[in-house]
C-alpha cells in the first residue's frame, strides 16, 4: 500500500512541476495536540510542537505542497485494571520526536495578497527519539512492546494566504498501527495549527 501511494505522489508531483506556474518555498512552526488512539485504555491529549519547511507548485487553483518538518507527539494512557477486588490504576507515557514528511494536494480561491486554501494528502512519520515511561501493571495489563520507527497518515484541513503569512488548520489520521505490541492497535492522531512564512 506504502508503494502505491509513493508511487502516486511522485507521479503527481511531476505532473504538478510540468505544468508549474508558480512556485512558492517557506518556513513554517506550530503547536499539535495530538494522542494516540487506543483500544485498552483511556487516552489523554499532549501538546507538541513542528518546525520546518514547505514547498508549493502549482498554477492559479491547483498546487501540490510536499513539506519536511520535525515534530513533538506524545500522549498518556490510564488503565483501570481489578486487583482481589479493587480498582488499580495504571499509566504509562510516551513522547516521540518525529520527522513529518506529507505531500498536500490542494485547491486555492481569492485574491492574490487574500485567498482561502483546501488540501489533503498522505504523510509519513519517522520516529527520531522515543521518550516512554510504564509501570508494571500497565504493562502487565497491555502486553506492551516498543514503538515502530515510522507511521502512515493522512492529513486534511484548511488554510489562508495573507501577503506572505499563511495560516493552516490541520487534522491527522493515523492510518498504520505504530505499536509493536500483538494484542493491541495504536494509531496516531492530532490536530495542528502553524504559521507560515513565504520567503521565495
Amino acid at each position: 500500500m506504502k508503494k502505491i501511494i509513493f508511487s502516486i505522489v511522485f507521479l503527481t508531483l511531476g505532473w504538478a512541476t510540468s505544468k508549474a506556474q508558480t512556485f512558492n518555498l517557506g518556513v513554517k512552526a506550530g503547536v499539535n495536540l495530538a494522542k494516540l488512539n487506543a483500544d485498552f485504555a483511556s487516552e489523554e491529549n499532549r501538546l507538541g510542537y513542528q518546525i520546518g519547511a514547505w514547498a508549493r507548485i502549482g498554477g492559479a487553483s491547483f498546487y501540490v505542497q510536499p513539506e519536511a518538518y520535525i515534530g513533538s507527539k506524545g500522549n498518556k494512557f490510564i488503565s483501570i485494571t481489578q486487583d482481589n477486588g479493587n480498582e488499580v490504576a495504571a499509566e504509562g507515557k510516551v513522547k516521540f520526536t518525529t520527522l513529518d514528511v506529507p505531500v498536500l494536494l490542494g485547491t486555492k480561491f481569492g485574491a492574490k495578497n487574500l485567498n482561502f486554501r483546501l488540501m489533503a494528502g498522505p504523510v509519513i512519520s519517522f520516529v527520531l527519539d522515543e521518550n516512554s515511561s510504564f509501570s508494571s501493571a500497565y504493562q502487565q495489563a497491555t502486553d506492551f512492546d516498543n514503538y515502530k520507527n515510522q507511521a502512515l497518515g493522512l492529513q486534511a484541513g484548511a488554510g489562508v494566504d495573507v501577503g506572505s503569512i499563511s495560516v493552516d488548520l490541520r487534522y491527522e489520521a493515523g492510518l498504520s498501527n505504530i505499536s509493536k505490541s500483538e494484542k493491541y492497535s495504536q494509531k496516531p492522531n492530532l490536530f495542528q495549527l502553524s504559521l507560515g512564512f513565504k520567503i521565495l
